[in-house]
């Protein structure tokens, strides 16, 4: 939502979905085990260390499988009632979190002050994509990683004609800025990360192909000064 939407005669606050966020909230949970995403997040995140911004936490779900070796969490939410919920995760997290209000396209963090970002099922919502990216990149330490867990264009010529209809009408106000068609890899490229490992994936794994059923899992990388990781 644009700043200065209305609700309840109050001015709304930048990046506030309230109804998508309440759905969010309570379907996120279930979709842990339903769907799989407890196990994802323990691949997104296994081996991170030193200190990490995530960018679009939501409601917390991945500050519980941090590993021990990550000294500091920052995790930026923009959506009020999600980021109420993340400060409530972040108690419980066995690392230090601090969450913060910002926008994926202007983080209000310093350049290079972290080893990773994470990205968990962010670039499909935000405004801006290379703008986004081009911020992870600046916060990242020379070498630094970007972990990412995200959706997008897949299938055949159907499913696309399918996600890039509904991204023109209904989807985007419906799911919160979602968008189904973008390419996270081509995205990650053109900021001008080095992609490591990847793995598509499928949510569900098993069963119908839904318009937002084509995710990637893996790394790239913010070359050093040497042109090297």
């Amino acid at each position: 939502m644009r700043l200065g939407s209305k609700t309840g005669g109050g001015l709304r606050e930048p990046g506030a979905h309230p109804v998508f966020a309440r759905y969010y909230a309570r379907a996120s949970v279930g979709a842990e085990t339903r769907l799989g995403f407890a196990r994802v997040r323990g691949r997104l995140l296994a081996g991170l260390s030193g200190r990490v911004l995530e960018v679009g936490a939501g409601n917390g779900l991945n500050f519980a499988r941090y590993p021990g070796a990550v000294s500091e969490v920052v995790a930026i939410e923009p959506e009020p009632l999600l980021r109420r919920q993340a400060l409530e995760s972040a108690l419980r997290a066995r690392v230090p979190v601090d969450v913060v209000p910002g926008a994926a396209e202007a983080l209000p963090v310093k350049s290079e002050a972290f080893d990773a970002v994470v990205l968990s099922l962010v670039l499909c919502s935000v405004r801006d994509v290379a703008r986004a990216l081009g911020e992870a990149r600046r916060v990242l330490r020379p070498g630094g990683q970007v972990r990412f867990f995200e959706h997008g264009r897949g299938g055949g010529r159907p499913m696309r004609l399918t996600q890039r209809a509904l991204d023109r009408t209904v989807w985007p106000a419906l799911a919160g800025g979602c968008h189904l068609s973008r390419d996270p890899l081509a995205a990650l490229r053109a900021a001008g990360f080095e992609l490591g490992p990847l793995r598509s994936l499928l949510v569900p794994e098993r069963g119908p192909r839904l318009p937002a059923s084509y995710c990637v899992l893996g790394t790239a990388w913010r070359p050093d000064e040497a042109g090297g990781r």
